[in-house]
């Protein structure tokens, strides 16, 4: 399957999932990958669109690139009455996981679930991701009493949330893999700006952030806002 068409399996709902159906295939097009869309009351309001290449990079040009291809889609779509700020981003180190391919990515890494449909009695899990099949993911709990099960199969499908546990372990496999990227993208990391550093499956673990003039307007107008991660 191709990266960019594997569908995600965790979703948002209400006016969070109206923009992520608005935005999808124009972002799909730009060849990235849609992550999570969050509609919040920060700074009044604030839609932040989560995304990513296919190889988890995300650097600033993609940030700003995205944000002036979304943005007129946005204004003329209109899926939100109320003046809001935008917000572009990666995922960030602690991301969340919406795709079988983001469980398979991070095997062996800890991850906090929480089930909208219980399985095996529970509905909250943390623990290593164990594998993945189809639409399944393993979670292997380490702190479980003699004789309970270690080994738990989820369908993806009936996750409402699931993301990395920020470790020091993550951390480090984040950093690497970033330095990584860069290197196949022909980029020493002497080059980057004062400040910037390779990480979070990025060339730079960061999300690039500017703010757009408050005018007396139906919506916050600009390029968008990109913050740091």
């Amino acid at each position: 399957m191709d990266p960019l068409e594997e569908p995600r399996l965790i979703t948002e709902n209400g006016v969070a999932q109206r923009v992520g159906r608005i935005v999808d295939g124009q972002v799909r097009a730009l060849g990235y990958r849609l992550v999570r869309v969050k509609v919040s009351g920060l700074n009044g309001c604030t839609v932040q669109i989560m995304a990513e290449r296919p190889d988890g990079t995300f650097t600033i040009d993609d940030c700003e690139a995205l944000s002036r291809a979304i943005s007129p889609l946005l204004e003329v779509e209109d899926p939100i009455s109320a003046a809001y700020h935008l917000e572009i981003s990666s995922p960030g180190i602690d991301r969340p996981l919406v795709r079988p391919s983001d469980f398979a990515r991070w095997i062996g890494f800890d991850a906090r679930v929480e089930m909208a449909v219980p399985a095996n009695g529970r509905k909250r899990f943390r623990g290593l991701i164990h594998g993945v099949e189809g639409e399944k993911a393993a979670i292997f709990l380490p702190d479980v009493v003699e004789g309970e099960e270690r080994i738990h199969w989820l369908d993806i499908r009936d996750m409402s949330e699931a993301r990395l546990v920020l470790t020091d372990a993550v951390i480090e496999e984040s950093l690497r893999r970033g330095k990584e990227a860069l290197k196949a993208a022909g980029i020493e990391e002497e080059e980057l700006d004062e400040g910037e550093e390779a990480g979070a499956e990025a060339p730079a673990p960061y999300r690039p952030r500017f703010a757009p003039t408050p005018k007396p307007q139906k919506k916050a107008k600009g390029p968008g806002r990109f913050k740091k991660h």
